[in-house]
């Protein structure tokens, strides 16, 4: 059986926090023990500047996020643990589909409408203070996906509009080059979706609202305190289910000890109390991680060693990718004869059904979006049918009169303009 791939990034600009861990790093940690998928995790450094221009937080966060990788068990020999910076194909390839890929698309990307929306409100110009690594990033993390041809994306729901985007430059660039890449899927954990931060709110950086990971002790005790709780005293009952306390045990606690602390809500646990048990139950649980974090923060050089290790194993997959995906293009030497190259030839070979499925599906998806604009001059048309005719004898014309490649890619147009107005043609 064909392995699955499954890739994940982690943005380096933050110390890594509670939800980080719930939900990314435990599960993708869990994921690299199965022997059916190949996992790559990578540190998103790239990805790092697009917000954020202080060099020392970036340093200081690739180190911290490296480290929390090892420190929670991570085994670099069963997964692929690299440095996104290492690795100079993804840069190349991020140009090669950034000529592939439409402004249009970008324009719908969430992060840039937020930030023209955010202008507008302020009485500002659409695009100040815009930068094109904020509009065009979706294009690199399609590259950091494409890459490795990973099947599967873990993300939170934010993030499935730019796993579609990847889809969608993945079949364009098949439609016009050939079939070299997979479609990825987003993969939606809806029970780690909401990590609560400290104000009740989602455990996010951006809400100042989040517990390090590897806080000491007497830290992680003055956050926990500061946790936002209603105005029961001791002795009433509790909601266990809107209390973030409570959410949050339930997250690190086994069945049985979440119906003992729920129990305790019942019977009205004082919110002092509540948090104190919270604290001593993270805490013992944090306790040899930390312990490890810290020795591994000590000992950066055993850290980028493991890093570097990592960034040869992906490069033996990029390297020899990247080639294939140049001959495609047309970036040659100047000797090539032609025909399919090695690596090609295998992929083709090891395809499932499944997977040229899913990349017919990509290559279709491509096609129809570069003639939606024709579908919707017949859809407006007075006349729908008559206008179906004309536009599929205009593009059988078209046809006759191209020539090998580009014919075609005509003729792949006219076969689904065809499947697409059938009723209309009858």
């Amino acid at each position: 059986m064909t392995k699955q791939t499954v890739l994940t990034g982690i943005t380096t600009t933050g110390t890594p926090h509670i939800g980080n861990y719930l939900g990314a790093i435990q599960p993708a940690i869990e994921a690299s023990l199965n022997s059916n998928y190949n996992s790559y995790f990578f540190l998103a450094d790239f990805h790092a500047l697009i917000k954020c221009h202080d060099p020392d937080r970036v340093a200081r966060s690739t180190r911290e996020i490296a480290a929390t990788w090892l420190a929670l068990g991570l085994d670099t020999d069963k997964a692929t643990f690299y440095r996104q910076t290492d690795i100079p194909e993804i840069t190349e390839l991020t140009w090669i589909l950034t000529c592939m890929t439409s402004k249009g698309l970008m324009n719908r990307s969430h992060a840039y409408k937020a930030s023209v929306d955010a202008n507008r409100e302020a009485d500002r110009q659409d695009d100040d203070d815009v930068t094109m690594g904020l509009f065009s990033y979706p294009i690199l993390m399609a590259a950091d996906i494409l890459m490795f041809n990973a099947d599967i994306i873990p993300v939170g729901k934010d993030q499935i509009q730019h796993i579609e985007m990847a889809r969608d430059i993945a079949g364009r660039f098949n439609h016009t080059y050939g079939t070299l890449f997979n479609l990825p899927e987003a993969q939606v954990d809806e029970q780690t979706q909401l990590i609560p931060g400290l104000d009740g709110r989602k455990m996010s950086k951006s809400y100042d609202n989040t517990i390090p990971l590897f806080s000491p002790s007497d830290e992680l005790y003055k956050l926990i305190k500061q946790i936002k709780t209603d105005a029961r005293e001791p002795g009433e009952p509790k909601d266990a289910d809107s209390s973030t306390i409570f959410q949050l045990y339930a997250n690190f606690a086994t069945a049985a000890e979440q119906a003992q602390m729920r129990s305790k809500f019942d019977n009205g646990i004082g919110w002092g109390d509540a948090k104190k048990e919270l604290f001593e139950f993270l805490d013992s649980y944090l306790s040899k991680p930390r312990e490890e974090y810290n020795r591994l923060m000590n000992d950066l050089g055993f850290v980028e060693q493991q890093l570097l290790k990592g960034a040869e194993k992906a490069r033996s997959h990029a390297a020899p990718f990247l080639e294939d995906i140049r001959v495609a293009v047309g970036i040659r030497p100047l000797t090539w004869q032609g025909g399919s190259t090695a690596a090609a030839a295998k992929k083709e070979k090891e395809q499932s059904a499944e997977q040229l499925a899913r990349a017919e599906e990509g290559r279709r998806r491509a096609i129809l979006m570069q003639l939606k604009p024709l579908l919707d001059r017949v859809n407006s048309a007075d006349d729908s049918a008559t206008e179906a005719k004309r536009l599929i004898a205009e593009k059988a014309a078209e046809v006759e009169s191209l020539k090998k490649k580009a014919r075609q890619k005509a003729q792949n147009e006219l076969d689904l303009l065809r499947e697409e107005l059938a009723a209309l043609l009858v």
